[in-house]
């Protein structure tokens, strides 16, 4: 893996949603991050964000932070159908970037970013927060290696069918936009990657937006994923949960805020306040930036992870599993 030589941390953020304001810069406070520039579509949210925070610009271009010599780190929280083009901006003009997930709505999105991606000398990262949680860090560490069966299942809960996540050109469905965190994570606890999905869903003809499925993983040592994605649950269960076996060991980790260990030796129990990881990635993303080091999430990973979410939509197309070349 490449090493890269640190920067000084100047960043721009470019989208000024919900994510931004409620996640992302509170999570970003104390990482000694240096605010330069915050860019929204319409400019006021950005300018308010903007004041809150103390970045010294805020704009309704994006290109101007692409364009600044002295931005390091670029963050892409726009809508999801934007991702890949900015991303793809962003690298080409040599800046550092985290995207919110997903990175690509689809096999050319993704190839737009690839391609950006090996004539830069840039990094990216994508915000495949839970491998971030200490509940995350902690599992991996005790299961170490070998085959595993992993079981995801996220009680995502209702979102009206008018709502943009659901519009595939616009979010890409649930399934693409939501899942591949938990694709991703699955891959960080085997250490492995995915070689071919299947995906089942509810219903009698469910369309690609579905958000009720199940996502059969295989992974190239063995390892299993299985993750259940229902939005038809009750807002009183855990949101969360994921299992893992392993070595005749169970761990589960539970909306992460308590991670239980079944024959594990010297572990139980670890408690925490809910904690996904955010605080903690965008502290080892500023870091890295500004010392250098291998990047956080290997760059192969991030491409299998969001081929094997577009592979889980082209399963239910053609009611079978699909092998990632």
């Amino acid at each position: 893996s490449v090493n890269f030589s640190g920067s000084k941390g100047v960043i721009g953020i470019i989208g000024a949603g919900n994510f931004t304001k409620m996640t992302m810069l509170p999570a970003l406070k104390g990482s000694d991050a240096f605010y330069k520039y915050i860019a929204s579509a319409g400019g006021v949210s950005g300018t308010a964000l903007a004041k809150k925070y103390g970045f010294s610009h805020s704009t309704t271009e994006y290109q101007d932070i692409i364009q600044d010599k002295e931005v390091d780190l670029v963050f892409i929280t726009t809508r999801h159908d934007k991702h890949a083009s900015i991303v793809s901006d962003a690298l080409l003009a040599g800046k550092n970037v985290f995207v919110e997930k997903p990175l690509a709505l689809n096999n050319e999105q993704l190839e737009l970013v690839i391609k950006s991606h090996n004539e830069s000398n840039a990094t990216l990262t994508v915000g495949f927060n839970r491998r971030f949680s200490p509940h995350a860090i902690k599992i991996k560490r005790l299961v170490a290696t070998g085959p595993m069966n992993v079981i995801a299942t996220m009680n995502a809960g209702h979102i009206s069918a008018n709502v943009w996540v659901h519009d595939l050109n616009i979010g890409g469905g649930r399934i693409i936009g939501e899942a591949c965190h938990f694709i991703d994570l699955i891959s960080f606890f085997t250490g492995s990657k995915v070689n071919e999905v299947c995906m089942n869903a509810m219903g009698i003809n469910p369309g690609e937006n579905t958000d009720n499925a199940s996502i059969l993983l295989k992974y190239e040592d063995g390892s299993t994923g299985v993750i259940n994605y229902f939005s038809n649950g009750s807002k009183a269960y855990s949101k969360e949960r994921v299992e893992i076996y392993s070595q005749n060991r169970t761990a589960i980790i539970d909306n992460f805020r308590q991670t239980t260990g079944f024959g594990f030796k010297g572990f139980s129990r670890l408690k925490t306040r809910l904690d996904k990881g955010h605080k903690n990635q965008f502290k080892q993303l500023i870091n890295f930036i500004k010392s250098g080091g291998p990047p956080l999430i290997p760059f192969d990973e991030i491409v299998n992870t969001t081929r094997a979410s577009f592979a889980a939509i082209e399963s239910l197309k053609n009611n079978s599993w699909i092998k990632l070349s």
